[in-house]
């Protein structure tokens, strides 16, 4: 601020020079009119008669006139001109600080004035004016995969398809990073035509654009909200802030509905989003506090019969909510970036809850794909399994289908830094994603778990038991032990047997029980670890366990 009180004390100091040098030009000219008057018509007829001219000291003065006025006129000519270019930098600086400078859009500063300004042209007659959310769809995956030189091209080309659908008076922002707002006029006696647009919208952008010679698809999802149903008791928030803040929420339900596709805001998804920040605030307090537990679902051998083994699934104890499933809550855990500290406490739970099982009894652990992401997370599992005295062995990871697709190379790391110390490694829910057969070959896994999906209808009338077969045929193939999950009754159980050799859990065998469950379970089938008898110590994993990638070597 010092720095900018500076420049324009200086700005003003050289603008009171200019004024003065600009008065002493004036005043030359008015002492030229008054001794040029007289001394220039001596000065010609001295030329002209040849007789002696002025006094040198007027001559002189003359001159001295003529100088100043040339001077004066320069400078003023220069300021002028400096005026001119003062003008163009501040209109280039109001234009930087209201626009996005890659899109040419306005940008978050400016657009609320902007939509202010249209809302009072809209206060009388039929027109109103809707604010539409626009949020690109897994716009980070196109900047991770391309760069970000890719990324600020398809900015500009979605900025550019908006322009040519938007009527020419509406306002477009790019609110920051690949979120938009498009703002416009419209007959409140037509809320279609808002509509038309945002369908226009989703189509135009929808279309493939070509950069660098990619193919590149990027989708949107948007929401809208009017001045038309702004109610009077809302009126002490800002009209603009107001619209902005109702379609972001439609927007993010838009989201949540599957992408790609709009929706008008209602009042319940304000109170959907209120519910959503609750769960938020209770998922990071519910860590904290320990209310996430581990319950525990059987795996059963077909063949035998036996109890083999459990899967981990988690349950969230909240003390305003009851038991809370995981489908509610995992989704925002990995969305707010708490599902690896989620998911470590529950192992580490899991697996001081197993040690008191049977040592031939086995323990099942889902791992989120975002986990996946992270290069160190073979490392850190292996050193839970350290500090626990947990044994490699009885230990299986469930990874699911799309994990594969998003980073093979990392996945392969971990899959091979796990195995190489006895950890086995499952493809959870298969058959509902897109892996390959050489996917299924180079990517080491010890298990394929058929997703209950396909488990649930063998005993409909159109049976999914070409599928199963096919699969356990497959497993077979590769060498792979099969699970099916979803057993719920007696027939799904009657149509798996004689398929071969696999596990099998559902609800069939009882539901997910909490470890103080379990262990009432395994205690009369004598499945408890003898008192007394040690664990099998788990070896400290080897330096050469964790094959690293190159920035993991660059790290380390």
């Amino acid at each position: 601020m010092s720095e900018k009180n500076t420049n324009l004390s200086k700005a003003k100091r050289r603008i009171e020079r200019d004024i003065v040098a600009l008065g002493i030009a004036v005043a030359a000219i008015l002492m030229f009119v008054g001794t040029g008057s007289a001394v220039l018509p001596q000065i010609l007829r001295s030329w002209m008669s040849g007789t002696e001219g002025p006094d040198n000291f007027i001559v002189n003065a003359l001159l001295l006139n003529i100088a100043l006025i040339i001077f004066g006129m320069r400078r003023y000519r220069e300021l002028v001109v400096e005026i001119e270019h003062r003008r163009e930098a501040e209109e280039t600086a109001k234009t930087l600080a209201e626009t996005d400078p890659l899109t040419g859009c306005l940008n978050r500063r400016s657009i609320m004035p902007a939509t202010d300004a249209l809302i009072a042209d809209c206060a009388d007659g039929h027109e109103a004016t809707a604010f539409l959310m626009v949020d690109l769809d897994n716009f980070k995956q196109i900047n991770d995969l391309n760069g970000h030189k890719v990324g600020d091209e398809v900015l500009e080309n979605t900025a550019n398809r908006m322009r040519r659908v938007l009527p020419p008076t509406a306002l477009l922002a790019r609110l920051g990073g690949d979120e938009f707002a498009c703002v416009l006029k419209f007959d409140s006696r037509s809320p279609d035509t808002i509509d038309q647009i945002a369908t226009q919208l989703i189509a135009g952008v929808a279309k493939p654009q070509v950069i660098d010679g990619m193919s590149i698809e990027i989708t949107i999802s948007v929401g809208i909200a009017t001045s038309v149903a702004i109610d009077v008791r809302d009126k002490e928030k800002p009209e603009a802030q107001l619209l902005m803040h109702r379609s972001d929420i439609a927007m993010y339900h838009a989201k949540g509905q599957g992408k790609n596709r709009y929706f008008w805001f209602e009042s319940s998804m304000e109170n959907e989003l209120r519910f959503r920040n609750e769960i938020e605030t209770g998922i990071r307090r519910g860590i904290s506090a320990g209310e996430f537990v581990p319950y525990y679902e059987q795996q059963i051998d077909l063949e035998t019969g036996k109890l083999v083994g459990f899967e981990m699934l988690a349950r969230w104890k909240s003390p305003e909510l009851g038991i809370v499933n995981p489908t509610i809550f995992i989704p925002v855990a990995e969305e707010i970036g708490v599902i690896a500290q989620l998911s470590e406490q529950l192992i580490e739970q899991a697996l001081t809850d197993a040690k008191e099982w049977d040592p031939n009894l086995t323990l099942s652990v889902n791992i989120s794909p975002v986990q996946l992401r992270d290069p160190w997370f073979s490392q850190k599992l292996l050193k839970i399994l350290v500090k626990h005295n947990f044994p490699p062995s009885r230990l299986e990871i469930e990874i699911t289908e799309s994990c594969i697709h998003e980073n093979i190379g990392v996945v392969r790391s971990m899959i091979t830094s796990l195995k190489n110390q006895g950890v086995k490694i499952s493809l959870d829910d298969f058959g509902t994603g897109y892996a390959s057969l050489s996917q299924l070959r180079s990517l080491p896994f010890d298990r394929l778990k058929i997703d209950r999906s396909f488990v649930g209808e063998l005993t409909d009338e159109d049976s999914c038991e070409k599928i199963v077969s096919a699969i356990i045929s497959m497993g077979d193939g590769l060498k792979m032990p099969i699970t099916a999950e979803g057993v719920e009754d007696e027939r799904i159980l009657e149509a798996l047997q004689g398929k071969g050799p696999m596990k099998a859990q559902g609800y069939h065998y009882g539901r997910p029980e909490s470890a103080a469950d379990v262990r009432k379970r395994l205690e009369p089938k004598g499945l408890l670890s003898r008192a007394g008898e040690p664990p099998k110590r788990a070896e400290e994993p080897t330096e050469s366990a964790f094959p690293r990638t190159p920035q993991q070597r660059n790290q380390a």
